[in-house]
Formats: structure tokens, sequence, C-alpha cells
């Protein structure tokens, strides 16, 4: 028998059990999860943030321009927040700086005063360089942007500092406009190196750059694109990065671009967002009907989704279920997404159903419900999510709607982002439902459209007989108002007229021989023979060589041409045209051609043709 390193199988009748399904054998306990290693960056913002919290002062206090002052007092802004506090004092010195606060703290003041407080204090009477500012603010997304330029506007304006915006998913050429006069840009990467790569924009100008949210970036894949960025602004420039969370692939751009940096962070709460946390666990046909229920409540609520296909069928099934909502995703563009946003913050409609692409850049006050429909699979867009409410000291709500297969899932969410949530059995109609959809400050009700009289209430145009009678009454004589027309049946007239022009030019063109000359339409016959030269009026040589001016030919002449009637000298009318003009003048005055037999205006005979050598 041949030797073989294989080893006997064993027969399924005699499988030797595990160790660990033996009777009796200890249950192995499954390891608890590694939890990341976190970066050197992030311990030492750890440590920043273990600092004690700097004395209460005023903005004032702080050195801020006094018309930044004011224009903070005139929108209810007194006090700086703790974030804001901690970095203000380093950012206004130039120095360079790392910033770490949760969502809704004030980090978008924190960066953009000491950007507007240092151009204001640099300002020279010189013109503006077109296409060349001194700020630059990258964030990752369009609401983003949008949300810091409406923060800085109103500043801006006071210290005459104009403020452009700069992303995707609008037209580019305003974009342009905007940027050649802009003195700060709020820009996403990918549509600020198009203007760069068109010579529209410029960043050798830039005295400070600040980056927000850069552990977003990193992960939605811009790196290559802030690197390039930050490349083509002064090395000697001030730079400034904040974000909610400061960790992946920040740390190696933090290492790159900025030196010597002022770490400044501010310690997360007991439980990593001031909202409830609260988990509602149901059957999965429950999901939607529960959703439904909670939606209906007086005031608004931000529903979380996964994917845009999601995004845009929740919504309608909320609709179907008699809730007003709108969806808000990467797939619609930027007029699309601002129409939501703009009538969620108006309260009409009060539901708003968005995916992870808004969970950073949504800043709507009184949200005080976020739904997680779906819930995320990083606890950081857990933790972005539930920011969205609970902003700037209030009180929030952040409710997950799970089935049983992932309540394991998101218990281990829960616990890597530090929160403490509470769980419920809950189906349709339950208390904690109920009292859940009654919830909330109410919203009043949207405005009712002003009611459309389709223009009756107007005076009326005065009719064709009466403008010309010169009645002076709006509807002449009969004393009734014309019916006005809507813009289909004006468009059936004007096509009806197009078809009319369209069947009296054939016509005439085919019963005047050439009507139209260069596409012109035909006109009657004293304008064609006054300022139109014919064909006929032109000059044309004969057989002896000499020119003479030919008069317009009537149609018996053109008759005779083309029946190509001899006129006796051997030569057809077709060959010689002026043969048979004479002939048309002979016939008019009485005369008949040389061999007609029955004389007068008869038909004249028609001679075999001949050639031109017989």
């Amino acid at each position: 028998m041949p030797h073989t390193s294989r080893r006997p199988r064993v027969s399924a009748g005699r499988h030797r059990p595990s160790r660990a399904s033996r009777p009796g054998a200890p249950r192995r306990e499954q390891p608890a999860p590694r939890r990341p290693q976190r970066d050197e960056l992030d311990l030492a913002l750890d440590a920043a943030a273990a600092t004690p919290p700097p004395e209460a002062t005023t903005f004032a206090g702080l050195g801020l321009d006094s018309r930044l002052v004011s224009a903070l007092v005139a929108g209810g802004i007194h006090e700086p927040f703790a974030i804001q506090a901690r970095a203000l004092p380093d950012a206004l010195a130039g120095r360079n700086l790392l910033g770490r606060a949760q969502t809704g703290s004030g980090k978008t003041l924190a960066f953009g005063l000491p950007l507007l407080n240092r151009l204001a204090g640099t300002a020279s009477p010189a013109p503006r360089t077109p296409g060349a500012p001194r700020g630059l603010i990258l964030v990752p997304t369009r609401e983003l942007a949008q949300q810091v330029a409406d923060v800085l506007t109103p500043l801006g304006r006071r210290i005459d500092i104009r403020i452009a915006t700069v992303y995707g998913g609008v037209p580019i050429g305003r974009q342009i406009s905007n940027v050649r006069d802009a003195d700060v840009v709020v820009a996403t990467p990918g549509r600020l190196i198009d203007l760069m790569e068109r010579g529209a924009c410029t960043l050798d100008n830039i005295e400070i750059a600040v980056l927000d949210e850069a552990d977003h970036m990193a992960d939605l894949g811009f790196m290559p694109s802030v690197t390039r960025i930050l490349d083509a602004t002064p090395a000697a420039g001030q730079r400034m990065f904040f974000s909610a969370t400061l960790d992946r692939a920040v740390s190696k751009l933090v290492k790159a671009y900025v030196a010597d940096p002022a770490l400044h962070a501010v310690a997360p709460p007991v439980d990593a967002t001031p909202a409830e946390h609260q988990v509602l666990v149901m059957d999965t046909q429950d999901k939607l009907p529960v959703a439904a229920e909670i939606a209906g409540r007086p005031g608004r609520t931000l529903f979380f989704v996964r994917t845009k296909h999601g995004a845009e069928r929740l919504a309608k099934q909320l609709s179907r279920a008699g809730v007003d909502a709108t969806a808000i995703h990467g797939d619609r563009n930027q007029n699309q997404r601002q129409r939501a946003l703009d009538g969620f913050t108006a309260g009409h409609p009060r539901v708003l159903v968005a995916t992870n692409v808004a969970a950073r850049g949504i800043h709507v006050d009184d949200v005080d419900l976020v739904v997680q429909f779906d819930p995320p699979n990083d606890p950081k867009d857990y933790l972005h999510r539930s920011g969205r409410t609970a902003r700037a000291g209030n009180t929030g709500l952040v409710v997950a709607l799970v089935d049983r297969a992932q309540v394991p899932e998101l218990e281990k969410l829960h616990a890597e982002a530090g929160v403490t949530a509470v769980q419920h059995e809950v189906a349709v109609g339950h208390d904690v439902v109920r009292e859940i959809a009654a919830s909330g400050n109410p919203i009043p009700a949207a405005p009712a459209p002003p009611a459309r009289t389709a223009g009756f209430d107007r005076p009326a145009r005065p009719s064709r007989q009466s403008r010309t009678s010169g009645s002076s009454g709006p509807s002449g004589s009969s004393g009734t108002a014309k019916p006005r027309l809507g813009r289909a049946a004006k468009r059936a007239r004007a096509a009806e007229g197009e078809r009319a022009a369209a069947r009296h030019d054939t016509t005439g063109s085919a019963g005047s021989a050439g009507a139209r000359q260069g596409g012109r339409p035909a006109r009657d016959g004293s304008a064609r023979r006054d300022d139109r030269p014919r064909q006929d009026d032109r000059p044309r040589q004969d057989d002896a060589g000499r020119q003479e001016g030919r008069p317009r030919r009537d149609s018996d002449s053109r008759r005779d041409d083309r029946a190509r009637r001899d006129d006796g000298s051997g030569r057809t009318g077709s060959q010689d045209g002026s043969r048979s003009r004479y002939a048309s003048r002979r016939r008019a005055s009485g005369q008949t051609q040389p061999g007609h037999a029955g004389g007068g205006a008869g038909r004249p005979v028609r001679t075999r043709k001949t050639s031109r050598a017989a």
C-alpha cells in the first residue's frame, strides 16, 4: 500500500462532537470587540479637552472687532460658547489651530470670527484683485457650505467683506462671477478645482485657510483634492482645522500642512450628545406604520435612511399615509435640495427624509426629533445624525426603529458611540409611540395661496370693434367683456395662422411664376414690378450679339415658349425667347404669324422642328 500523507476521513456516524458542545463542557465566551487604536492626535485633543475651561468673558474682551461684536449682539449672541472661548484667543493671534467639538457647539463662529477679524484688520483701500480671494473655507457638502455662508454673510456685510459659495449642482457661470469680487470663498473641493483649472480663481492671495469636517472629507475620498488645494495656498498663511472628530487620515494632513498647531477641544458630556436616545423594537411589518404614526406629530421630524432610493421611497410612503414629506439626497440638484431645506425650515412640510449626505449640513432650528429609520454602520455617522437635534443647549430626542434581528448590532453601535439608550418593545398604537407622536411644538399651518381669478377681476381689453369705432367702454356697444385667451388657445391660434400663411405662400408661388425670391413672401404685382427685378428684366444677349432690355412677359408668351412654336426662321421659341415675345405682341394687335391659315387670334400651326444645319 503506497504511503500517503492524507489523514483518514472520519465517517458521519463517528463524528466527534466539539469540546464546546460536549455535555458539561464550559461554554467559551466570545471575546469582546477590540476598540480601534486611537491616534496620537486624538489623544492630544483629549488632553486639551481635560484642561480647565477659561474664565467667562465676552467677545469684546477677547479682542474682536467692535463691528463684529455689534453684529453678534444684533443676532442675539452675547457670550461665546465653550469651543469659541477656548479657540478665539489663539486664532485671533494668528496661530495655526486644531479644534474639536460636537455638532451644534458653535464651531462655525470659532473659525469664522477670526477669519473675518483678520481680513477686516488687513483691509486696504486698494481694489480687490478679481478672482483672488483672501480667505478660504473648505467643506465636504453643499448644505454645509450654504450653512457656513448663511452664518458669516451678515457678519461680513458689517465690515465690507464679501463671501461667495462654490459647490456643484448649480451653474458654474454665476459662481465665476461671484468669486471675481469675493474676499472669502466657502467651497467644496471638486467645484473649487474646476474654477482653478478654468483660471477663474487663484489661491495665491489666501491669508487664512479653514478646513471644516476634515474627517468627513477623508471618508468621502476628498483627500487628494484637499492636498492639491492646500498646495496652491501660501505656506506662510494661517490654517485652522475644525471638526467633530479629528482622526483617520486627518493626522497625516495635519503633519504635512499645519505647523505647531494650538489644540483646543471641548469634552463631550457623559452621553456623547445631550439628546435622549430610545430604541423601538418591533416586527418588520410594523416599521412603516409606526414611522407614519410618529411622522404625523405636530413638530418637525427628521428621518435618516441609508440610500437615495430608500429616501425617495420612504417620502412617497409617508405621503400616501397622509403625512406631507419631502426627501433630500445626493441625486437631487442643488435647487431641489435647497427648496426642500427651505420648506422644512418654514415647517411646510414638517417631515424631511435625508441620507448621510445631509447629516453634516442640515442646520434647522427647533428640530426636536430625529428618527433613525435605517441605523448607520458607523458610530460617527450616528453621532452626526443625532447632532441635528438638541443643538446649542436645547433638548431633543433620537429614536431608532429596528426589528429584533438588528438589536445586537445597534447595541454595539451605541457602545462604540458612547450612547445610553432605552429599549421598548412596541407595535402600532403603543403608548410609547403615541407619546412620541403627540410631542413637539405645533407649527402653524401654511398660509393659503391667494385665489386665482384668471384675470377677470382686471379690466378687459377693449375689443377690436370698440377700438376702431372709438368707443371708450371696455367692451364696445354690446357691454359684455371679451374673454381673455389662455396660453393654450394663443398657441393654437398662432399655429393656425402659420398654417394659413403656408397655404397662401404655396398657392401664390404656383400661380404667379416666382412670387417668391430668396425666401421672401409674395407681394402684389405692382410691388414686384416696382422694386424687384425679374429674370426677364435683366439684359440678355440675342443671336446677333447685341444686348437689349427685355420687358416682363405675360403668361401667354410663357405658354408659347413651353410649346416651342416656330416663328418661321427655323428656330423654335425655346431656342430664342425673343421670337415668341414678338409673336404675342402681333396676336394682341390682330396680326397672325406667317403660314397661319385662319388669321385672327387662332392657334398657330405647329410645324416640324428643323435642325440648325437645315
